[in-house]
């Protein structure tokens, strides 16, 4: 079979063993719907790939985000993992989340056994006092457990998340946090994804505007330390080896289709956006609605624009309506012209290009 198009796929697995007081994503707690949420979830699949994929269009990445897919057995996977493969490219990047204390050795192995060649462990931090700052439930100890269980489980393609900028944090601790990442990259780890804290509205951390630092000195600091080890940023928030980059966020950035599927999820197909619902048991009666958001050509322009100057992808130059300060940046060297697309030398100065060339 031919095809002329591809297309992503994220699969929202809304459970967690607990809720960090910093995090804003859909999830849930209450482990008896699991069941329920997983027929919903398949129904949704199913219909989604039906309606969008078509003949002519396969899948090139998958991603299960959470909340915590790591918390939910293995058996809950199969029927999704074999309705995507028959529809995947050869090789396709399929990614889970999970966290260090919850992604046992056989859960690996049985998930890697299902066609996941990409895991993602949500570390967040290598030091004790600020894992429990950050609410996490697992250890520091845990974390290079998990990733040495994934690699006797056969993943080549470990990510982990670190943050930073908390009130905690500084250039000692900063320092400390570096060497764990270095102690994972001896492991084998090739990819990191580093975020600053941010107080998300409707999160316990959102009324202490304290526990966070705007601090660039820091940001520049975590950017530097993880160049010297070897991974080079490719994005704002995410750093890998050569040819580790995760091509689901890279797709996502390209403009590339993508359905959502599970409650909470986003997807975009075309410049229509389509959001399920935010309540769970509202997605178990109803896993196929959706509410759309069509995007004017400026709205996907303007997001074009952000997201190109977020990553080493670039923009094309007809997303750019401000080109007298196009011309101005390019001799100030704050961006680099080639080939009718426009690159940003500062990922963290992407906010303020965008605003000024949009």
């Amino acid at each position: 079979m031919s095809y002329n198009f591809s297309m992503r796929v994220y699969i929202h697995i809304p459970f967690c063993a607990s809720k960090c007081p910093y995090c804003a994503f859909g999830s849930f707690s209450d482990f008896s719907l699991v069941r329920q949420y997983f027929d919903a979830l398949n129904k949704d699949l199913n219909h989604q790939l039906k309606e969008f994929l078509g003949t002519k269009k396969q899948i090139k990445s998958i991603f299960f985000g959470g909340g915590t897919p790591s918390v939910v057995g293995v058996k809950f996977y199969e029927k999704i993992m074999d309705l995507l493969l028959l529809h995947c490219a050869k090789n396709a990047e399929i990614t889970f989340e999970a966290n260090p204390n919850s992604a046992k050795l056989e859960w690996l192995k049985s998930i890697k056994n299902l066609g996941a060649n990409r895991i993602s462990f949500g570390t967040q931090s290598f030091d004790e006092k600020k894992l429990e700052f950050l609410g996490r439930t697992h250890s520091s100890a845990d974390t290079f457990m998990a990733a040495n269980n994934a690699l006797r489980a056969g993943f080549e393609r470990i990510n982990v998340d670190f943050i930073y900028g908390t009130k905690l944090d500084s250039k000692k601790l900063l320092s400390s946090e570096l060497e764990g990442i270095k102690k994972l990259k001896n492991l084998g780890v090739k990819h990191i994804s580093a975020y600053a804290l941010s107080l998300e509205q409707n999160t316990p951390f959102y009324a202490h505007k304290n526990y966070a630092k705007e601090a660039p000195i820091l940001a520049n600091f975590v950017i530097k330390g993880l160049k010297s080890l070897g991974f080079l940023q490719y994005e704002i928030s995410n750093f890998s080896q050569k040819g580790y980059e995760c091509e689901h966020n890279l797709g996502y950035w390209m403009g590339d289709e993508y359905i959502g599927v599970g409650a909470f999820s986003v997807g975009c197909v075309g410049k229509t956006r389509l959001y399920a619902h935010s309540l769970i048991e509202n997605y178990i009666n109803e896993p196929l609605f959706r509410k759309s958001e069509y995007l004017s050509d400026d709205e996907w322009s303007d997001e074009r624009l952000l997201l190109g100057l977020r990553s080493k992808l670039g923009v094309d130059e007809k997303y750019i309506k401000n080109k007298e300060i196009l011309e101005f940046l390019e001799k100030d060297k704050k961006i680099l012209r080639e080939n009718g697309r426009v690159f940003n030398k500062n990922f963290l100065l992407a906010d303020e290009l965008a605003c000024v060339l949009c």
